[in-house]
C-alpha cells in the first residue's frame, strides 16, 4: 500500500481493524505526552528564561496556546471540505512538530532578541498547525472508537501516556541540572537536547498517526453554515455549564501557572529537578 493511499479513508471498518488502530491511538498518545513534557510547561519557561525573557514574554508564549485554540473553528470548515482528516492530522503534526525542532536549534544560530523573536514566532506556528491537528483528529476519534468505550478508552490512553510522562519529567530534570554543574557556560543547549528529543518523538507520532485506520466521514444531507455548527451546542444548558467552569479553571491555571515556574526558578533559585 502507497503512502498516500494509507492516509486514505476506508469506507468501513471491522472488529479487527477498529481494535489495531485502538492499540495504534495509545502508542501515539505516550508519543504526544512524551513530546508535550518535553518542549512544554516548565522547561519551555526555563529555556525561554535562559533566553533572557522578561515577564511580558513569557505572558505572550503562556498566551499563545489558548489564543491559537480559535484557529479550530474555521478549522471545522477545512475538515468538512476536504473531509480527509487522517491527512489532515498527519500533515498537521508533521509539519507542526518540525518547528520544535527549529525553537531546539535556536541556541545554535540566534542569540538574544533574535532568539527570543524566533521562539515566539516557532512556538505560533507549532500551536496554530496543532489546533488544526486536534480539529480533524476529534472528529476521526470520535468515529473510530465504539461510542460505549469513549470513557474508558480515553482514561485507559490517558493513563499510559501519564505514568511514563512522571518519570520522564524528572529525568529531564536531573539532565539539565547536572548539564548545567558540568557545562556552566553553555547550560542552554540542555533545552536543545529536550526540544530535539520532543522533535523526535512528536515524529514518532506521526507516524503512528498514519498507521490508524480512518472511516470515512458520514455524508449529512443537511449543510449548515458555520455559525450554524458553532451556536448549536449551546443550546444545550449542561454544555453551557461546562463552557463556565473550564473557563474560570482555564483562567486561573493559564494566569498563575507560568508565572509559578518563574517564581520558583528565579526568586527561589530551584533546580530544574
Amino acid at each position: 500500500m502507497s503512502k498516500m493511499s494509507r492516509l486514505n479513508p476506508l469506507p468501513g471498518l471491522d472488529k479487527d481493524q477498529v481494535k489495531a488502530g485502538l492499540k495504534e491511538v495509545i502508542k501515539d498518545g505516550v508519543a504526544s505526552q512524551t513530546m508535550l513534557t518535553l518542549t512544554a510547561g516548565v522547561f519551555l519557561i526555563a529555556f525561554a528564561l535562559k533566553l533572557g525573557a522578561s515577564n511580558v514574554m513569557i505572558g505572550l508564549l503562556a498566551a499563545i496556546p489558548p489564543l491559537t485554540n480559535l484557529v479550530q473553528l474555521p478549522s471545522i470548515l477545512l475538515v468538512e471540505k476536504i473531509r480527509l482528516r487522517k491527512k489532515i492530522s498527519v500533515y498537521a503534526a508533521t509539519i507542526s512538530r518540525s518547528f520544535l525542532l527549529l525553537i531546539g536549534l535556536i541556541p545554535f544560530l540566534w542569540s538574544d532578541r533574535t532568539a527570543l523573536a524566533f521562539l515566539f514566532t516557532g512556538l505560533l506556528a507549532h500551536t496554530i498547525l496543532n489546533a488544526i491537528l486536534v480539529c480533524s483528529w476529534n472528529s476521526w476519534m470520535r468515529d473510530l472508537i465504539p461510542q460505549n468505550q469513549l470513557g474508558t478508552f480515553f482514561s485507559k490512553r490517558l493513563s499510559f501516556a501519564t505514568i511514563p510522562a512522571i518519570l520522564l519529567t524528572l529525568v529531564a530534570g536531573l539532565f539539565i541540572d547536572f548539564w548545567e554543574r558540568h557545562f556552566p557556560d553553555q547550560a542552554i543547549f540542555s533545552y536543545s537536547v529536550l526540544f530535539i528529543l520532543g522533535f523526535v518523538a512528536g515524529i514518532i507520532g506521526s507516524y503512528i498517526i498514519s498507521r490508524i485506520p480512518e472511516p470515512e466521514m458520514v455524508e449529512s444531507d443537511n449543510r449548515i453554515n458555520l455559525w450554524q455548527l458553532i451556536s448549536l451546542p449551546f443550546k444545550d444548558i449542561n454544555y453551557r455549564k461546562l463552557l463556565v467552569f473550564l473557563g474560570s479553571w482555564n483562567f486561573a491555571l493559564n494566569l498563575a501557572g507560568p508565572f509559578f515556574a518563574v517564581y520558583l526558578i528565579r526568586r527561589l533559585g530551584m533546580g530544574m529537578a
